[in-house]
């Protein structure tokens, strides 16, 4: 890090938007060292930082001086109060604060999907002219929880908010709607406009 210190503060986008650095992902995992580290190297400290080193005064006036922040997630659509529960017992009085305040821990409600309707929706779906890049690929894990995933790309989990509409992880304003079209599943990806629209394959 000494020789080179940007990477301190280097970001990787996993998908959709759902950006992360280093300090970021330190802080979701609860990982005080490395958060002490990357700051004092050049990392920008955080609410999400602040509050898993149990930084108590600091999310206090994180959220006195910007009202509502605490509604915002971080990377990975993870709340305010799950960094300082990662924080361990060091940030258990910033957890017991956060309690305390409404929407820290504010997550959209997965509405579960049945078998059917998760096998109706996997598949690729095809987009473009070059169906093997052209392509998101919709797969389903056993609790019929669904992911979306390009081509070489990492799968993004997909929240399911009721009628086919989902949000990907870390992505809170972005939707993902199939639907079925003239007989054929369709799958359009809106923020808020539609983005693109992939039609599923045979």
């Amino acid at each position: 890090m000494g020789r080179r210190p940007a990477l301190a503060k280097v970001s990787f986008d996993w998908g959709f938007g759902d950006w992360e650095t280093p300090i970021d992902a330190a802080s979701h995992i609860g990982n005080r060292e490395a958060a002490e580290f990357l700051i004092a190297n050049g990392a920008r400290a955080t609410i999400f930082s602040a509050a898993m080193l149990g930084q108590l005064d600091a999310v206090k006036a994180f959220i006195a001086a910007s009202p509502g922040i605490q509604r915002t997630p971080g990377p990975h659509s993870i709340t305010l109060l799950r960094h300082a529960m990662a924080g361990g017992p060091k940030a258990q009085a910033v957890v017991e604060y956060l309690k305390t305040v409404e929407g820290a821990d504010e997550r959209p409600v997965d509405k579960p999907l049945t078998a059917e309707e998760a096998k109706s929706l996997i598949g690729a779906y095809v987009y473009g002219t070059v169906a093997i890049s052209s392509r998101f690929e919709v797969t389903a894990n056993d609790k019929n929880q669904i992911s979306i995933a390009r081509p070489g790309h990492f799968a993004r989990g997909l929240t399911h908010l009721g009628g086919y509409q989902f949000v990907p992880t870390g992505s809170e304003h972005v939707r993902v709607r199939f639907a079925a079209v003239a007989g054929a599943m369709t799958l359009t990806v809106h923020d808020p406009d539609v983005l693109v629209t992939a039609k599923k394959s045979a």
